[in-house]
Parts: structure tokens; C-alpha cells; sequence
């Protein structure tokens, strides 16, 4: 058969269907495509969708997915042969979708009819047979709506002098209806190949996460504190609003070249290393690092911390320290030099002695995958549902690709951080791959036409179908030069800039305080750092942001404009250190107006241009708006005059309240 209709244009759809896109469970995916033929036949069009649910045989290496028979919703056309529908996501899982279109007889004939007979035919008898033999087909399989064809097969015939008469009977709705269920689609087309859409739980989207190493929740400089004593930390943490709370490795810390104080060679017994040396006498990446405590202990933390609200993360550092287990049970999983030695880790003119990298050309492939899959495995037995992936870009694609669903299979709650400063192709591969949530270049872009054109990339470019962004301002890596030299105001605002443009964010500890002290000048480390040594702090000393993270992280909740990302739309303001940027609903029921002062060293003041029919307010009308951070209000207009002293406050984050008369 010639095929007439098209289909393309389809979306989602990452990569010609190679990748999966990415949802939210409980919302609707929303499909569209181009959709078209030749002629001027009357088209109709669904979008088909199933789930795949896994399936383990015996001796497979990775689950089959079984897929159910097709549902299917209808596509209703928009303009310019553009169709539009959607299907639920009802459960955290992987769905296939695909979309039929085909030539609908009855539609097209009943609209070739019309045309006849507002065109002032006056004989359509040839047109009602070719009607009757369209309906007498259906009636063949028509079952209980037998009747309703039937009446209007003797109807037609009996009006088929009376061309009005005859139009009128065949346009009945319930007839039309009966019709699009019960005709054949004899040239039906179906998009190839089958596209699909993974489904998350909401955590995937929108989150707080907060970074700290156990070890330095406590009091003594000299001693480390334990899980036990670090969930005194729980609460203070739950305060400020965070959703996830992110931990530093918690195994073994290897003994061999551990790192001393600000990374030196020279360490001793005092001297607690670095948590990404992982491995010890002590086990490897599933065991505790004694001095934390037992894993009793940890599933206690773990319980605690949900009782605060908060889901625990955990690192997830493919490496080893000398000391690890499978140094010496698995020789072959490293990297040997020619004289049988194994190789540490190197970032010229960087060095890390104490860790060594795993070698993923190894012969033995399937035995280091599945033991790093069962390291996973330990951890969700524990109800960790959470990982932050170290350096996941210096791994194969091929691994991750085979990883993350298989994880997934079982487990489609487990949500996979990417933690991967690198090329920004294979940042955005790695999302492909299957992560989760993606870290971002957000962590140096501080200029107006910076933040913009990189937002801009992030939710226009076709990114947002596969690429969840969290913001973090900060890390145990990188102390940004703006945090080094603004102080406090950059501080702030660097902070509402990462809470109101990404629905998911990050700090380090530390950044409530303010800390900004790097090991040398032109240096992103900080200096005593606490990856290699206990840091104990007074975590409500004079200056801390706490009460602000507090206030932006309650706003964030209770608005859900702040919930997504896709709605971020920039405004004009006339000044380049005023950034203007607004977030809405659909229905534009809750609209979010934020300003940020980029300068944490001076006032700036200017004028912020509202295009109000964005917004949702009619031309020429006045709204008010409420400061969420202060409380005041404002009446404002199209034109709005602004001013931000960054030693007071540095950023408005304003709600329009109502219009006014």
C-alpha cells in the first residue's frame, strides 16, 4: 500500500528515540508532533503507551522489560498540522510510546458531503451509497451500537433526495462518534521506532540538598564525631529547609600515603585522611569507617534523619585506596605500571597517592561491574535511594548505560546525581545515560549575559527533555572567586540566585557561615579543608545566612511556580547587574518575580520591565506585589523602579498578589 499520512516532529524525543526523555510520576506526558498527507482527507491520530515493567530470567545479565498491550489517547490538532495529547504516568517507571495516525473514511466523506452541499448541489444520491456502504462496514462489527447504525442507514436512504436533509442526519455527533471507534484504519502509520519516558519520583525534580562530612558535626578538634553524635545536626539542617542531606564517603579510609593537613604528604596517626581514600583493613564499599561507628549506627542516622524530613545521599567514588580490599583480592581491576606496581591516581600537576583508579578494561568486565552493582545494592538494602556519583564523565558511557537501569529495574525510586565538572557534550551524555540530576556550570556563571544565555541553554535548547540541572553554589572543590571576595552579599545572593532558578540545589557546608578563605590566592580550595582534616564550627556564629536560607527555602515550598524549571523566563531591566527573571504556573494562578543584585559590593537601582500579558495581567493594569522576603508590597506597572543594596538585602523575590482597580 502507498503510504499517504507522515508523521514527525515527534516530541519528546532525545536523540531520534536513542535516549529516554524524563518526567515527573503523576503528572501527564504531554506528546506532539507534525502530522499530515496529501490531499484534503480528514486525519485522526493517538498517542499509544504502555509500561514496561522488568522481568529477571535466570542467567540473564540485565532484566527484559515486559511490555503490556498498548492504551492509547487521542491527539487533537493545534495549527500548521501540529498535534497535541498527553498520557499519565502513573507509577515511577519506564514507558514506550508511539504515535498512529490514520485517514479517517467517514470524516473525510461527511466533509467532501458538506462541501457538496453548501456549494448547492442539488443531487447527492451518489454520495449517500457511498455513505450506507461506510456504515453498513461498521455495522459488521458494531455490537450494541448495531442499532444506532442501522437507524441511520435507512434514514440516509430515505432523505437521499433531500441533500440538507442528508448532511444533517450524517453530522449527528453520536454518529460521528460511533464511526471513529468502529472503521477499520486501513492505512493506519505508526511512528518508528517506539519512543520512551522515564517517570521519577518527585525528589528528581525538586530538591534542597545540603553537603557535610560527619566527621566534622561535633565539638572536638581532636576527635571526629560519630554518627550518633552528628544527628544533633539533624534538626538544625531540617531548620533551614533542606530536603536531602548529602554525605561525604563514610568507608574506610585507607592508612597508605594518606593526605595530611591542606593535602601534603606528611600525615600521622592524627590525622584522619581523606574520606575518597576509600578502603581499609577495615573493609571496603560497604563497610563503615570505625571511627563513624558501626552500620548499626548509620541505619540509626538514617532513621533519624527522616523522622526530620530528610533523605539521606550517599557518594558513590569508583576508587581505592592501596589498603582496599580488592587491591589485593582483585589485582586485575587496577592499573599495573611495567613493573608490576599499581598506578595512583593523577590529574597533572595534581597527584593522589592514597587512591587508586579502576581499570574498566580489565579482562574480568563483568566481575568489577557487578561487584560496583552490588555496592548499590548494599546501600538501597539499607534504604539509601539517593547516590552522588564521583567523576562519573572518567568512567565508560557503556558502564552507566547498563548500571543505572539495571539498578532501576528493581529499584525505579533510586535517583543518581552526576557529578561531572567536564565537556559539556559529555555532561550532557551522561544525563542521556540515565542520571537523574546533572551538577552544572552555574558554579562560575556571574555575569548578567553569562546567567542568561546559560539558563537560556538549559531550558529552550531541547536540554530540559533529559537534563535536570542542580545548582550547587559551592563544594568541597571549589570555592568560586565571587564567595572569595564579595563576602556575606555574595554569599546571599549567589544563594537565592541557585534556590530561584533551579527547582534543585546544593551548598556545602560551610556556606551558611560564609566561609571563604582559599588555600592560596588564584586557588579554588579552601584552606583546611575538611577533606583532609575535622573541622568543628559554631554553626550560629555572627554573620551566618541561616535565617535567609530559612526564609527562601519556605517560599520555594509553598510556591510551585518554583517547582519547575521549563517556566523560567527572562525580563529586561536597564541596568547589567540587575538580573530580572520570572516563574509561573500554566494558569499563571502563582507567578514569581525575581531581581538579584550580581554586584556584592555596591547599590544598584534601575528600572524592571514587566511584558505584563506574560504575567497575566491585562494591558495597562496595575498589580501589587509582595516582597517574600521582607513582606513589603509594591503597585507596580509595566515600569518598575528597583534599587538592591546588597549589605541589606541583595535580591527581591516578589509574588503578584492581585490587579488592582
Amino acid at each position: 500500500m502507498e503510504r499517504h499520512l507522515i508523521i514527525e516532529a515527534v516530541e519528546p524525543c532525545v536523540d531520534g528515540g536513542r535516549y529516554a526523555a524524563k518526567r515527573i510520576v503523576g503528572e501527564p506526558c504531554r506528546v506532539e508532533a507534525d502530522i499530515f498527507r496529501d490531499g484534503h482527507a480528514v486525519l485522526r491520530a493517538v498517542v499509544k503507551w504502555r509500561r514496561k515493567t522488568p522481568r529477571r530470567n535466570p542467567g540473564q545479565e540485565s532484566p527484559e522489560f515486559i511490555e503490556a498491550a498498548y492504551a492509547e489517547t487521542p491527539l487533537r490538532p493545534l495549527v500548521n498540522d501540529r498535534w497535541r495529547g498527553e498520557f499519565p504516568l502513573c507509577a515511577t517507571a519506564r514507558y514506550g510510546f508511539t504515535i498512529e495516525a490514520w485517514t479517517d473514511g467517514y470524516a473525510s466523506w461527511l466533509f467532501d458531503l458538506q462541501r457538496r452541499v453548501e456549494g448547492g448541489y442539488p443531487d447527492v444520491a451518489s454520495e449517500v451509497v457511498e455513505g450506507i456502504a461506510l456504515l453498513q462496514e461498521a455495522l459488521a462489527v458494531a455490537g450494541d451500537e448495531g442499532a444506532l447504525l442501522h437507524r441511520a442507514v435507512e434514514a440516509l436512504h430515505a432523505a437521499r433526495h433531500d441533500p440538507a436533509a442528508v448532511l444533517a442526519l450524517a453530522a449527528e455527533e453520536a454518529l460521528g462518534e460511533a464511526m471513529l471507534r468502529l472503521q477499520p484504519r486501513r492505512d493506519a502509520v505508526r511512528y518508528e521506532p517506539e519512543l520512551e519516558v522515564i517517570a521519577d519520583r518527585p525528589r528528581a525534580r525538586f530538591g534542597a540538598w545540603y553537603e557535610m562530612f560527619v566527621r566534622s558535626q561535633g565539638s572536638d578538634p581532636a576527635r571526629g564525631a560519630t554518627f550518633r553524635e552528628a544527628e544533633a545536626r539533624l534538626r538544625d539542617i531540617r531548620d533551614m529547609g533542606f530536603d536531602v542531606l548529602y554525605l561525604a564517603p563514610i568507608h574506610p579510609i585507607g592508612r597508605s600515603k594518606r593526605k595530611g593537613p591542606n593535602n601534603t604528604l606528611r600525615s600521622d596517626a592524627s590525622h584522619p585522611g581523606s574520606p575518597w581514600a576509600i578502603g581499609s583493613e577495615h573493609g571496603g564499599h560497604t563497610a563503615i569507617e570505625p571511627a563513624l561507628g558501626t552500620l548499626e549506627d548509620f541505619d540509626h542516622f538514617v532513621a533519624a534523619a527522616r523522622q526530620c524530613g530528610l533523605e539521606v545521599a550517599l557518594d558513590f567514588a569508583i576508587q581505592c585506596s592501596p589498603d582496599h580490599p580488592w587491591v589485593t583480592e582483585h589485582p586485575e581491576w587496577f592499573y599495573h605500571r611495567p613493573d608490576g606496581t599499581i598506578k595512583y591516581a593523577e590529574n597533572p600537576p595534581k597527584k593522589y597517592e592514597d587512591i587508586y583508579p579502576v581499570n574498566f578494561d580489565t579482562d574480568d568486565r563483568w566481575g568489577l561491574w557487578h561487584a560496583l552493582r552490588d555496592v548499590l545494592l548494599f546501600w538501597i538494602e539499607r534504604q539509601v535511594r539517593i547516590f552522588r556519583v564521583d567523576n562519573p564523565h572518567t568512567k565508560p558511557l557503556v558502564f552507566w548505560e547498563w548500571l543505572i537501569p539495571e539498578i532501576q529495574a528493581d529499584h525505579p525510586d533510586v535517583i543518581f546525581l552526576s557529578e561531572a565538572f567536564t565537556r559539556p557534550k559529555m555532561m550532557k551524555l551522561l544525563a542521556k545515560a540515565g542520571f537523574t540530576q546533572s551538577y552544572t556550570y552555574f558554579t562560575w556563571r556571574n555575569e548578567k549575559w553569562d546567567l542568561t544565555e546559560y539558563l537560556t541553554e538549559l531550558t529552550t535548547s531541547g536540554m530540559q527533555e533529559y537534563f535536570r540541572p542542580n545548582f550547587f553554589t559551592n563544594t568541597p572543590d571549589i570555592l568560586q572567586a565571587v564567595l572569595q571576595k564579595g563576602g556575606r552579599p555574595a554569599f546571599m545572593m549567589r544563594f537565592v540566585l541557585a534556590a530561584t532558578l533551579s527547582p534543585s540545589y546544593g551548598i556545602y557546608s560551610g556556606f551558611e557561615l560564609g566561609e571563604n578563605t582559599p588555600l592560596r590566592e588564584g586557588s579554588e580550595e579552601y584552606l583546611d579543608s575538611e577533606k583532609y582534616q575535622i573541622r568543628v564550627r559554631d554553626w550560629n556564629q555572627p554573620g551566618n545566612i541561616k535565617e535567609l536560607m530559612a526564609r527562601v527555602n519556605i517560599i520555594r515550598r509553598e510556591n510551585p511556580a518554583l517547582h519547575d524549571l521549563t517556566n523560567l523566563r527572562f525580563f529586561e531591566t536597564d541596568n547589567e547587574q540587575l538580573l530580572f527573571y520570572a516563574k509561573m504556573t500554566a494558569d499563571r494562578s502563582n507567578v514569581i518575580l525575581v531581581l538579584v543584585n550580581l554586584d556584592p559590593a555596591h547599590p544598584h537601582h534601575g528600572t524592571a520591565m514587566v511584558p505584563l500579558e506574560e504575567i497575566g495581567v491585562p494591558p495597562g493594569a496595575r498589580y501589587e506585589v509582595c516582597d517574600l522576603l521582607s513582606g513589603a508590597r509594591y503597585e507596580w506597572s509595566e515600569r518598575n523602579y528597583v534599587r538592591l543594596d546588597p549589605q541589606v538585602q541583595p535580591a527581591h523575590i516578589f509574588r503578584v498578589e492581585r490587579h488592582l482597580p
